[in-house]
């Protein structure tokens, strides 16, 4: 058995224990966004046919335009904070804080509040790194990580890999840091950057180029069994013809043929009408009832546009996703990975993070409720006490509790779920913890010795015949070996990471294709399929000094991500990578090294699933009570801002909090 080891920290006058039954729920209800929370209306019962109530329609749009209650917009103030720090408060004493969590909103609100004077501690159940959902399998970093591909100059992204230019704050922070930031290539580009759409889409046994479909859609349109009258209508330009209707409540299109914000006043307004009219409606449901779409071309829109897993979950999510970046918005990466920014922050608080502290309860008194038995006398000392348990990684098990003042908590709700809490929450914030939706999604990458995405045929046939001559017309002839004795035959492969196990699946579940798709010769992009990988992504560039890469061979949602969690690695692996031969060519198999990595977020135990998708409903129902505060407790994450999976949101919350808990 392990040995439990007990360690209190506590500050003065008053035990946590002798208050336990005395204090009773918060029950504010506040806005959205603002540092300073504002009031937002009870639910009424909503007319017939129309959704919610309005004004709490209003306070959703607010939100999603990071507006404060009277209209006015928060990101420059919130870019003034990151960029000067909290405004200076005459009458604030600092705090004793802890923040709960050392992903993104955790380290930004940890920083902002240190170096505005207060005392911060911040626990982090993972052991080995911060950063959340920022990750990235990379040899070193803050996390001292082991080498995880056959060369360990490579890297690739866990978890967030592309930052919107449009994001604002996100912007700030990488260039106040000094990081180095280019474009990630979302659609792929020829060798001098322009835009390409030479990558596949493989469906229904058919195979062909992004843009040989763009202009001729009829033979995958048909495929599927879309009604004649949109034969030869690209699934893109079907689903804009759809959306674009409701877009128009709060943009317009212009005489360039650009679409147009809305003046704000308008547009908080339109927002708040798509809201109110479809807040609780599904994807699925709009598009058929409203849209009017048959459920073929629905399934073609699903496959093609991403769409199938988020068919069933709210409409507000994909449409927010689609209509809050411009199909001109750049997109960006990190070099040396998206983990860099972490790593920063990490610089500016780490001896303020206390890692391998998972939070098992939360205990906490305003200070402004009487005690029933001392009426109208103010309880003095912390108001907050939060026990932790390590997980006895090297050692034993260490129980360690923490007081403070108060607490920023930006662990998701689906792990919040397991913190005991007391006294009970007010009920909007416990119903939000129990029900907000957390989607699964799971990243599959394979490293190659040499990038043969950016290859073309010339390259091709140098790269195969230095196997064995003739080599590169065996496969274009269907001659080629298929007994998966090619499996990494490139000399450029390292031996030793492709495992006996590996190739007896490899051998067993062989994509066998007498076809040999033409060379795709691009930088960064992907492919998609209907096949178990999905949707497929190359690097936008190469790693300096060497001369291979990581492929992100699948990246999947829902049911389709929950199929790769069932596999181990050495079924998986060879699984993924012939679902990439269906797409690309049974002789990409030479290159394989035989490293993998996958993540699987709703496996991954500091998670608890891939991002807060919210279901129908959920905008108007469970939002408004996500970000309000409990007490001295504060709520901070990409969850409790309406951009949840980005970034942004989890800067947005941590400002917001940070302000809220510092003005107080």
């Amino acid at each position: 058995m392990t040995e439990d080891h007990e360690v209190v920290h506590s500050a003065g006058g008053f035990s946590r224990r002798s208050f336990a039954a005395l204090a009773g729920t918060v029950t504010a209800a506040t806005a959205l966004t603002g540092g300073v929370s504002a009031a937002l209306p009870a639910p009424t019962t909503p007319s017939a046919g129309r959704g919610a109530d309005f004004d709490r329609c209003l306070a959703v749009a607010r939100a999603l335009l990071v507006l404060d209650s009277d209209n006015r917009p928060l990101v420059p103030r919130y870019q003034r904070i990151l960029e000067q720090g909290l405004p200076a408060q005459r009458r604030t004493r600092p705090k004793d804080v802890l923040v709960i969590g050392a992903g993104p909103a955790g380290l930004v609100s940890a920083w902002l509040l240190k170096k505005a004077g207060h005392r911060v501690t911040v626990l982090e159940a993972n052991g080995n790194r911060a950063g959340g959902r920022i990750k990235t399998f990379r040899n070193g970093g803050h996390e001292h990580a082991q080498q995880p591909f056959a060369d360990p100059r490579q890297y690739a992204e866990a978890g967030a890999m592309r930052i919107p230019g449009s994001h604002p704050l996100v912007m700030e922070l990488i260039d106040q840091f000094g990081l180095k930031k280019r474009s990630f290539h979302y659609v792929d580009v020829d060798h001098e950057g322009r835009p390409a759409n030479r990558t596949w889409i493989h469906v229904n046994g058919i195979r062909v180029r992004r843009a040989d479909y763009a202009r001729a859609p009829r033979r995958v349109n048909r495929s599927f069994g879309v009604p004649r009258a949109r034969w030869d209508t690209p699934a893109a330009a079907i689903l804009r013809s759809v959306l674009d209707p409701v877009r128009d409540e709060f943009s317009y299109v212009n005489g360039d043929g650009k679409r147009v914000d809305k003046p704000l006043a308008e547009r908080v307004r339109g927002w708040a009408r798509v809201v109110q009219r479809f807040g609780d409606w599904s994807m699925f449901r709009f598009l058929t009832e409203h849209a009017g779409l048959d459920e073929r071309t629905i399934d073609l829109i699903g496959t093609l546009e991403n769409l199938t897993s988020r068919l069933p979950l709210s409409f507000i999510h994909s449409f927010t996703g689609s209509s809050l970046i411009s199909p001109d918005t750049p997109f960006y990466e990190l070099e040396g990975g998206t983990a860099v920014l972490p790593d920063a922050l990490l610089e500016r608080v780490r001896k303020d993070v206390r890692f391998d502290r998972r939070v098992t309860r939360i205990e906490y008194h305003h200070p402004d409720r009487p005690s029933p038995d001392t009426e109208h006398v103010r309880i003095k000392g912390p108001h907050v006490w939060v026990d932790t348990v390590s997980e006895g990684r090297d050692g034993p098990v260490v129980r360690e509790q923490f007081t403070a003042d108060a607490a920023i908590v930006t662990v998701p709700f689906s792990g919040l779920r397991h913190v005991q809490i007391a006294p009970p929450m007010s009920y909007g914030k416990r119903r939000a913890v129990c029900e907000l939706h957390y989607d699964s999604a799971t990243k599959v990458l394979l490293e190659f010795s040499r990038r043969w995405w950016e290859f073309d045929e010339a390259d091709w046939k140098r790269e195969l015949n230095a196997v064995d001559p003739g080599l590169y017309d065996a496969y274009r002839t269907g001659r080629a070996a298929t007994d998966g004795r090619l499996l990494g035959a490139h000399p450029s492969v390292p031996t030793g990471h492709i495992t006996g196990a590996q190739r007896t699946h490899y051998a067993a579940n062989r994509a066998v294709a007498r076809d040999q798709p033409a060379a795709v010769d691009v930088l960064g992009g992907g492919s998609v399929s209907d096949n178990a990988n999905r949707f497929m992504f190359h690097p936008s560039h190469p790693v300096p000094g060497s001369s291979g890469g990581v492929v992100l061979a699948s990246y999947s949602w829902a049911d389709d991500a929950l199929r790769w969690d069932s596999l181990n690695d050495e079924a998986r692996y060879p699984h993924a990578l012939c679902g990439l031969q269906q797409v690309y060519g049974q002789r990409i198999e030479v290159f394989y090294t035989g490293a993998g990595r996958t993540q699987s977020w709703l496996r991954d135990p500091y998670a608890y699933g891939e991002a807060s998708v919210l279901l129908p409903g959920q905008h108007t129902e469970l939002l408004p009570a996500i970000p309000v505060r409990e007490g001295p407790l504060h709520f901070a994450g990409d969850h409790t801002s309406v951009k949840p999976a980005w970034i942004e949101g989890a800067v947005e919350s941590a400002v917001r909090a940070a302000l809220e808990l510092h003005t107080e």
